[in-house]
């Protein structure tokens, strides 16, 4: 089992300053966002006390909220599984990415300066981070880049909803470009694509780029299992 990243690497004092279970929330997410701890990874309460610098009661703390949002399930005595992402959730995902960020490319058009400028902004952070070879920020740019555009709508409930997915977004980014790492390069000129249709002010021609461009991950998963996330069963 791959040991832990200790929470001392992420750093500063301000970290030391959270609850524990607090710590320990924060440490294991992050490290499940960005595929540290793989789906199916075994986590025992024991190596996260030690890997976070706490006692083992705020270790179960953290791990019950974790719980709750479906990233990980405890198994009593055993520890706790990190679940991996099924390809029915991928198809969920994007089913729910469509029918909210098609709609929000449309309202976009007549699409503000303050918009084209932020979205610039976003795909040159994007670039940035993959040249670097970063892809736990590239895939955070990637989603930051589509939410630009739905809280452009203006929509606080379907904000809110988009929101929802974030973790989720994020967790599948990192791993399709893990299994796929073409899709680096092409999910930029994608973005780029979806920028030159709104500048256009094309709005079906946006919605049709955003089409394309999210359904892309269910035609990977349709055509081979993304690498690590469903080939692990429950530990016995």
């Amino acid at each position: 089992m791959a040991s832990p990243t200790p929470v001392t690497a992420q750093g500063s004092k301000d970290v030391r300053r959270q609850p524990a279970a607090e710590r320990v929330y924060a440490h294991v997410k992050q490290a499940v966002l960005e595929r540290r701890y793989e789906g199916g990874l075994l986590l025992t309460e024991g190596e996260l006390a030690e890997a976070v610098g706490v006692s083992r009661t705020p270790v179960r703390e953290g791990l019950l909220r974790l719980e709750v949002e479906g990233l990980i399930r405890l198994y009593p005595k055993k520890g706790a599984l990190v679940l991996p992402v099924s390809a029915q959730e991928i198809e969920d995902v994007v089913e729910t990415r469509l029918l909210v960020e098609q709609h929000a490319v449309r309202r976009a058009v007549p699409v503000s300066r303050a918009l084209v400028d932020r979205l610039e902004e976003t795909l040159a952070e994007q670039i940035a981070h993959a040249e670097a070879g970063d892809l736990a920020a590239v895939s955070a740019a990637d989603r930051c880049f589509h939410a630009t555009i739905v809280e452009a709508t203006g929509n606080q409930i379907l904000t809110r909803l988009y929101d929802q997915l974030r973790d989720r977004q994020l967790r599948m980014g990192v791993a399709v470009m893990h299994a796929h790492p073409d899709r680096i390069a092409k999910n930029i000129t994608e973005h780029a694509d979806i920028l030159r249709t709104l500048r256009e002010g094309d709005s079906e021609a946006a919605a049709q780029a955003v089409h394309q461009h999210v359904s892309r991950v269910r035609h990977l998963v349709r055509g081979e299992d993304l690498r690590g996330l469903d080939r692990h069963g429950d530990p016995r």
